[in-house]
């Protein structure tokens, strides 16, 4: 497992990283190289939370080329326009969207064609070793304790996506505040049906 610090000049836990694993390894060696791009275009879709727009920013920030985040939520001829500006200037266009581009419904049939042709990037589910990685780095970032038996015990019962971690870890700090008690089995076994109820509640 491997992890991108951002080119930023926040240091710290609370530094923005990405986990790198099953689920983006092959759009993060995609991004290094977008010279391999069909007309220098790329579509990177995910699901909620999967760090679509950390590695955006990434991407753009460490020189990669131009971003355009939230493509499918922008007026289709603004898209357009970033898509021929970048074409004339020769730079890399990253576009990020939520839908993956067989499910962007595009009604500009121009532009629906030259996505259509952009290098497909998506962001998978994270496997086991992954979501260990991502639990460990929430609880990180919220100063929370979870020693190897916890992420052991929360791995295999855990939403398996990159929001479900989220989620997870905020429960359990949540449930940590209104107990006035350090992480326990009780606080992840509650924190874990509180999380995965959510899920199914939401499907």
């Amino acid at each position: 497992m491997r992890q991108i610090a951002l080119p930023l000049t926040l240091t710290g836990s609370g530094a923005p990283r990405i986990v790198v694993g099953n689920a983006n390894a092959s759009v993060v060696e995609a991004l290094r190289d977008p010279s391999r791009w069909p007309f220098r275009t790329a579509v990177l879709s995910g699901e909620p939370r999967s760090g679509k727009s950390l590695l955006a920013r990434w991407f753009g920030e460490s020189g990669g080329g131009d971003v355009l985040d939230d493509a499918d939520r922008m007026a289709e001829a603004e898209v357009f326009h970033r898509w021929n500006r970048a074409q004339e200037s020769g730079r890399p266009l990253l576009v990020v969207t939520a839908a993956p581009p067989g499910e962007w419904r595009i009604a500009l049939p121009d532009l629906a064609s030259r996505m259509g042709a952009a290098l497909p990037l998506r962001i998978a589910a994270p496997d086991e070793a992954m979501m260990a990685e991502l639990l460990a780095i929430h609880a990180e970032m919220r100063g929370l304790v979870l020693d190897p038996a916890a992420i052991g015990y929360l791995v295999p019962r855990a939403e398996r996506s990159h929001l479900g971690a989220e989620r997870l870890v905020e429960a359990i700090d949540r449930l940590s505040l209104e107990r006035k008690h350090a992480p326990t089995l009780s606080i992840w076994r509650d924190a874990v049906n509180e999380t995965t109820g959510a899920a199914r509640n939401a499907t």
